[in-house]
């Protein structure tokens, strides 16, 4: 079976007031997303060992050798995430996941303060990761270009946010730290996110 683009869970136009447009969306996921699955179909039928392989399956197992199959399979992964990670409603933490951030990080202020710096000094193309670390407890990671928590094994992605510039640049130019504060006080869908713990 070959892979498709997830549906979304909103409309292209549906996170313009928070920040978003719909031309970022259109392209986004319509032209970025949509090649790296082309991309990783062409790689499925070319080689029978990637029959009946399960996303993740794929990830883990060609994250150490790198190329253009993990690239590809990678950046399914990490963007199919990332819409999960917005929310037309976004920017509202429910009470459970802010218990465990005021825990893990002091307060939410500086969780939002490390995870935009994560995602600030991410040099390059890549994403910053909220996750629940092996030891049970909540980390902000970063990783360049495909790489995930799932491809290293870190532990449970809980949310995560695009800093490739294709991301932000049609609504906030080079402006990656605005982006950054934005998508965490207005598009950041902490409901998955406290989902996921």
């Amino acid at each position: 079976m070959a892979f498709e683009l997830p549906k979304l869970n909103y409309s292209h136009s549906a996170l313009a007031a928070k920040g978003m447009c719909e031309e970022t969306l259109d392209i986004h996921y319509g032209k970025h997303h949509q090649a790296y699955v082309t991309a990783l179909n062409g790689f499925v039928a070319a080689d029978a060992s990637l029959a009946g392989k399960s996303l993740e399956d794929i990830v883990k197992s060609s994250a150490a050798a790198g190329g253009p199959l993990f690239n590809n399979a990678g950046q399914i992964w990490n963007h199919n995430m990332y819409w999960l990670s917005l929310s037309p409603t976004g920017g509202g933490i429910p009470g459970k996941l802010e218990t465990k951030i005021n825990e893990d990080f002091g307060s939410v202020a500086a969780f939002k303060e490390a995870f935009k710096q994560a995602g600030i000094t991410q040099f390059g193309s890549g994403w910053a990761w909220l996750i629940l670390g092996n030891d049970g407890k909540l980390k902000i990671t970063k990783s360049p270009n495909a790489g995930s928590p799932l491809a290293s094994g870190e532990g449970k992605t809980l949310m995560v946010v695009d800093v490739w510039e294709h991301a932000y640049y049609v609504d906030f130019r080079n402006r990656r730290p605005d982006f950054l504060q934005n998508w965490l006080d207005n598009l950041a869908n902490y409901e998955y996110a406290a989902s996921q713990l």
